[in-house]
């Protein structure tokens, strides 16, 4: 059941253009849900209207069947995380943390047992004493998720949370806050444009673009089956080949410019397609029955230590191809490679004009 519900939510500050244009979510209770989105998408929006920091120019927004959509910020039972934590600097990490504790009128012989639990559960005992600056960007951080928790919120809020801290650091607290999300099960609504993030943070993935949702679903969902050509392109890496389904052969896609392909899907529609294929789902050798084979012509490479980029061309068209293994010695500028994928690891798309 919906725990917290967008109903058709929209925000234009011109009144011309909508920033967010008729969002509509349902977040189960004790769910991480990410917005996902480049810059100007919306997500941030949507985000301020959830905390009651924008309003809605129309649509509801409701948590546990209360219309949040007029209350104020501090009407609503709701945590936030910003990216520049936004810590008190003449405050310690134990009294950052008691602060909202003090601002709802918790009892005072409660106020430190409690900031102690939660910087305990971050790992952070050690440092209550210590103010902010005395703290490196990942403790700052795990301070402001212990301010944002403590007060027992119905939902948490984060605000591209990570985007300040180095790819270690980011890589580390992305399963910080991962362990923390399952130990203390608080509903949380993550906003970041970094894929990786919302890959593998998440339990759904909400999509923006253009101020609109693109898809909602699983990370693996959204990876693998992209409802539209920009979700596909926008998550992960991509090759999209231009065709035709033709409906007296159900199951199979004539290519442009490279000839028929078996794909997994029987159901497509008829007329222009794009197939997507992930680079990491093309093989380097031909299969054994001889369907699905291309042949690149290597163009550059890039290597990452456990695999390489291959970018080339099938028959003048763009082709990227992320192999691994002993077999990518053959992999030199001007060579000719086969390659083929399986028909299960396609994902045909309508074409849109």
């Amino acid at each position: 059941m919906s725990y917290l519900r967008l109903e058709n939510v929209e925000k234009t500050y011109d009144g011309k253009s909508n920033a967010v244009d008729r969002i509509s979510l349902d977040v189960a209770r004790g769910e991480f849900v990410t917005l996902l989105g480049p810059s100007g998408s919306g997500k941030t929006t949507t985000l301020m209207m959830i905390a009651g920091f924008e309003h809605p120019s129309a649509g509801a927004i409701e948590l546990d069947e209360r219309d949040l959509t007029a209350s104020k910020p501090y009407e609503r039972n709701i945590g936030m995380v910003f990216q520049n934590y936004a810590l008190f600097p003449h405050m310690t990490a134990l009294n950052n943390v008691m602060f909202p504790l003090r601002m709802r009128g918790f009892p005072r012989n409660e106020l430190r047992s409690r900031a102690e639990r939660m910087l305990a559960l971050m790992g952070l005992a050690a440092f209550a004493d210590r103010h902010p600056r005395e703290l490196s960007g990942g403790q700052q951080q795990r301070v402001a998720l212990a301010r944002g928790l403590v007060f027992g919120p119905d939902v948490l809020l984060l605000d591209e949370p990570l985007g300040a801290l180095d790819k270690n650091l980011r890589e580390q607290m992305q399963v910080e806050i991962k362990r923390i999300h399952r130990e203390v099960g608080t509903t949380m609504i993550y906003v970041t444009h970094d894929q990786t993030e919302a890959m593998t943070m998440s339990d759904r993935i909400a999509v923006f673009c253009d101020g609109k949702v693109a898809q909602v679903g699983s990370p693996l969902d959204v990876y693998n089956r992209p409802a539209s050509r920009f979700v596909g392109e926008f998550i992960g890496d991509s090759n999209f080949l231009a065709g035709r389904v033709d409906p007296a052969r159900p199951g199979w896609v004539e290519l442009d410019g490279i000839g028929s392909a078996r794909v997994g899907q029987a159901d497509v529609l008829a007329g222009e397609v794009d197939v997507l294929i992930r680079p990491e789902r093309l093989r380097l050798r031909p299969s054994a029955d001889g369907e699905n084979v291309l042949e690149m012509t290597v163009e550059d490479t890039i290597n990452y230590g456990d695999s390489i980029l291959a970018l080339g061309k099938v028959r003048g068209l763009p082709l990227r191809a992320r192999l691994g293994g002993n077999d990518t010695t053959v992999l030199t500028t001007g060579s000719i490679v086969p390659l083929h994928w399986a028909p299960r690891d396609a994902h045909v798309l309508p074409r849109l004009r």
